[in-house]
């Protein structure tokens, strides 16, 4: 069972998320908070408590992005989920950057919520698809803040076919069916993808590449 922390200030979406959360045998909700503070506070209190955070972007006293970024100075290292609506795009790349880990829509089904926890979960990131191809014209004209900015090497054909891929939030098993490889083949390949981009992750690739004007 995954235990699950959940944070957003909208008392009514999260007694919505608990009760669809009560029909999973996946999920366990184990703990809310209203912000950002809040849940820190009780991450301290309750180490090692949770598997995997839900968390808001917009909330009042300490948002999505500070928390993040809190977390991260006090070393708690548990993967950060981030609920988002479509006009939160600024906001969702800054929360990316700062360590989410994905992003959900706030009117997911139980069948994405659980789906999405699972794959964070895995070690995983999580990409929709809906959000992503919406995140794409948002980005274009941002000034990038990645981990490295020069122009990465040359791409060939096969990674940007990859690339676009993960665009579209497939997994590797997807991918591999896809283009008729090995599962294996496709893991090592993203690996080699997220070296040349220099990031740390298939959402801040895919993030990097519509930056760079190699999708999208």
């Amino acid at each position: 069972m995954i235990k699950l922390l959940l944070v957003d200030d909208q008392q009514l979406l999260r007694q919505g998320i608990a009760s669809l959360l009560g029909l999973s045998e996946q999920v366990e909700l184990v703990a809310q908070a209203a912000d950002g503070e809040q849940a820190l506070n009780w991450l301290t209190e309750n180490p090692g408590a949770v598997d995997v955070i839900l968390m808001d972007i917009r909330m009042p006293r300490m948002d999505g992005i500070q928390t993040l970024t809190e977390m991260a100075a006090q070393d708690i290292a548990v993967p950060v989920i981030i609920l988002t609506t479509f006009d939160d795009h600024d906001l969702l790349l800054k929360a990316l950057k700062a360590g989410a880990k994905g992003y959900l829509l706030k009117d997911v089904s139980l069948e994405n919520l659980v789906a999405g926890i699972e794959a964070v979960h895995r070690g995983e990131t999580l990409i929709q698809p809906a959000i992503t191809s919406t995140l794409m014209d948002s980005l274009k004209g941002l000034k990038s803040d990645f981990e490295h900015y020069q122009q990465p090497e040359v791409m060939s054909d096969k990674e940007l076919e990859i690339l676009r891929l993960m665009a579209a939030g497939c997994s590797n098993k997807e991918i591999a069916q896809s283009l008729f490889k090995s599962e294996g083949t496709v893991k090592n390949q993203v690996s080699n993808l997220l070296a040349k981009l220099g990031v740390r992750d298939r959402t801040r690739a895919v993030l990097r590449a519509i930056e760079l004007g190699l999708i999208g």
